[in-house]
């Protein structure tokens, strides 16, 4: 085994995990902080995805498909919470799952409508792409660099935003003194559209950026939703903080785990092992604290 070769995975681990964080980050703020289960959370992704692919075809530009695309998502999400999911914060969790899981077979079906079954190919913009070199023998994609640094970048932003805003005191005073901040004139409603759409903010953008990595195609959003669960389970639900440190230990074991199982244990076994990698993590989390690592945390 390479030194090169294991730096580069261990930074593939920290990429990964800084793209859950992405995920993890708005599926925590609706879940943790409006009460809400969303399974529907993997289809913004996968529109994020379509979206940008469609808008860079367009305009033959990333990094102006990228705002457009966000600004659709942001629209998008508002719609969804106003017309279908605002009614069911009352209601009990079962209901959420049924509901927000027919929204993902309605997404899937709306997604081969519009833009059929075949894969789309997002090109990596040309001032991201090549790599740059670590020390002797070792070279690093500059676009996996890029994701890396856009989310450290947004974990600063929304941590910003929830800890030390007024928007974020009305979010985190909301979530636990609902009745409190409306009787003091805030319009609660208004409130968890905004955080709504800001989870699906977070979700489209995870798919914008990973879309020149992987082929869009309908049905992507699932296992990004299930690996995301995975995660605020292990950092702790409703925290900002533990969705990173949940991302980051999801993915190196992820990607690590990938790599050196099958050297250690045979291309027989190893992969296979290494596929359950991450669910046995949160089995062990979740045995030494039941709550995560960051209970009660917000932020």
């Amino acid at each position: 085994m390479s030194l090169a070769l294991l730096v580069e995975q261990l930074l593939n681990g920290i990429q990964l995990g800084m793209m859950l964080f992405l995920m993890a980050a708005g599926l925590t703020l609706v879940f943790g902080v409006m009460n809400f289960i969303n399974l529907a959370h993997g289809s913004f992704y996968m529109v994020g995805a379509f979206l940008a692919a469609t808008f860079t075809a367009w305009t033959g530009s990333f990094y102006l498909a990228v705002p457009l695309a966000l600004a659709g998502c942001i629209v998008l999400g508002a719609l969804v919470e106003i017309a279908a999911l605002r009614r069911l914060y009352d209601r009990d969790h079962l209901d959420q799952v049924l509901a927000t899981f027919s929204l993902i077979l309605f997404f899937n079906e709306l997604a081969t409508i519009l833009w059929g079954t075949e894969p789309q190919y997002m090109p990596i913009p040309a001032l991201l792409s090549g790599s740059i070199p670590l020390f002797e023998g070792a070279q690093y994609p500059v676009y996996r660099l890029a994701i890396t640094g856009a989310g450290i970048a947004i974990g600063l932003l929304l941590y910003v935003l929830v800890v030390h805003s007024r928007v974020g005191m009305l979010i985190r005073a909301g979530a636990t003194h609902r009745e409190t901040v409306q009787s003091l004139g805030v319009d609660i409603k208004l409130l968890f559209t905004v955080i709504f759409g800001l989870g699906v903010a977070f979700a489209g953008f995870a798919g914008m950026v990973t879309g020149p990595l992987l082929a869009v195609q309908v049905g992507i959003g699932e296992p990004m939703l299930i690996v995301a669960f995975v995660v605020i389970v292990i950092g702790g639900i409703g925290s900002i903080r533990g969705a990173l440190v949940g991302s980051l230990l999801v993915g190196l074991v992820d990607t690590v785990g990938r790599f050196i199982l099958p050297l250690w244990l045979g291309y027989r076994f190893g992969p296979a092992l290494a596929s359950m990698a991450i669910y046995v993590l949160m089995a062990v989390v979740l045995v030494w604290r039941p709550q995560g690592l960051f209970r009660l945390a917000r932020g």
